[in-house]
């Protein structure tokens, strides 16, 4: 599906009582804060809701009334608290008439409870906190719910699993809009990852790994150092100086993925940020990033990101500079 995308970029967050202030506040810092990375103009953000809500032991009020959902491009829906209860109707219908409106609509954690309310997700892939996985299948059997993953992008339907992954589709969101480079900036502000591969799978069971903390502490920034280098599976079990078969359990316990697939990742958003910030030819990133050669990269660059390196850099260039080379 193919989005237009304003020059400005509103976006309007829907409230009520009884949602989460983690994803709400989150949301706010993200999208309601100052511009990053040079990116001009940001979003204009805006609290819709009915009347002013209790969220928390906060009290909010909103900028403008429900109705004003469908007139934004992006309406983000935070945090459902009791997912036992139905969320109110007015909420269902403004959330539904915003997307029949064109809107972009995404829900934080348990907001895809709402979104299923208003029938956004059915015959749809769509994710929330796992501890909700279950729930959400079984009243909304129409939604095909995955309990894996961080997020799920359905082009003008998106869904977060929960709590920190809601800050995950909040970079993805920017990044979509405004390009690695601005993404990865505004992550060094709120000082997390740009972005994390795998999925919620790894958290439902072992805790987050601290900085470290687990066996591949040493080993990431050093194949961060090298992605310009033909590396194998050999050579980061050789550094991390384990069996290639516990390396790649290890990769799977950190990461959710297989160390192949997370260093072509790694690889990808290098090649991102070079088509972004420099003039390099495609041959040179391919070089630069490990991937050999020019065609190399726009296959593995195509497949991962939807479009070829010619065409990424032409929307998400940053600054203007020297000629580019073919």
């Amino acid at each position: 599906m193919t989005r237009t995308i304003p020059d400005v970029r509103t976006v309007a967050m829907a409230v009520t009582d009884g949602m989460l202030h983690f994803e709400l506040s989150l949301a706010h810092e993200v999208f309601g804060g100052d511009p990053v990375g040079g990116a001009d103009p940001w979003y204009a953000f805006a609290v819709c809701g009915s009347a002013a809500v209790r969220v928390g032991r906060f009290r909010l009020e909103p900028d403008h009334g429900l109705d004003r959902l469908a007139h934004a491009d992006t309406v983000i829906v935070p945090g459902w608290a009791d997912v036992d209860e139905d969320p109110p109707a007015d909420l269902v219908d403004a959330v539904r008439a915003a997307h029949e409106a064109g809107a972009r609509v995404v829900s934080l954690c348990t907001g895809a409870f709402v979104l299923a309310a208003a029938g956004l997700l059915d015959g749809m892939r769509a994710t929330t906190h796992w501890a909700h996985t279950e729930a959400l299948a079984a009243r909304h059997p129409r939604v095909r719910v995955d309990p894996d993953v961080l997020y799920v992008d359905n082009g003008s339907v998106l869904t977060s699993a929960g709590k920190a992954a809601a800050m995950d589709l909040c970079l993805h969101l920017v990044r979509l809009d405004h390009g690695s480079s601005v993404a990865n900036a505004l992550a060094r502000r709120l000082v997390v990852p740009p972005h994390r591969d795998g999925g919620q799978a790894q958290f439902v069971t072992t805790p987050v790994p601290a900085p470290g903390n687990h066996p591949l502490s040493a080993l990431f920034p050093w194949v961060m150092e090298r992605l310009d280098q033909p590396l194998t599976v050999e050579d980061l079990a050789r550094r991390a100086r384990m069996s290639s078969r516990h390396l790649g359990r290890h990769f799977r316990a950190v990461t959710g993925t297989t160390p192949l697939q997370w260093l072509l990742t790694q690889r990808i958003r290098r090649a991102q940020e070079l088509l972004e910030t420099t003039g390099d030819s495609v041959e040179s990133i391919a070089a630069a990033t490990g991937m050999g050669t020019a065609t190399t990269l726009r296959r593995h660059f195509n497949r991962t990101v939807g479009v070829p390196p010619d065409t990424y850099r032409r929307t998400f260039r940053s600054r203007p500079s020297a000629a580019i080379l073919p």
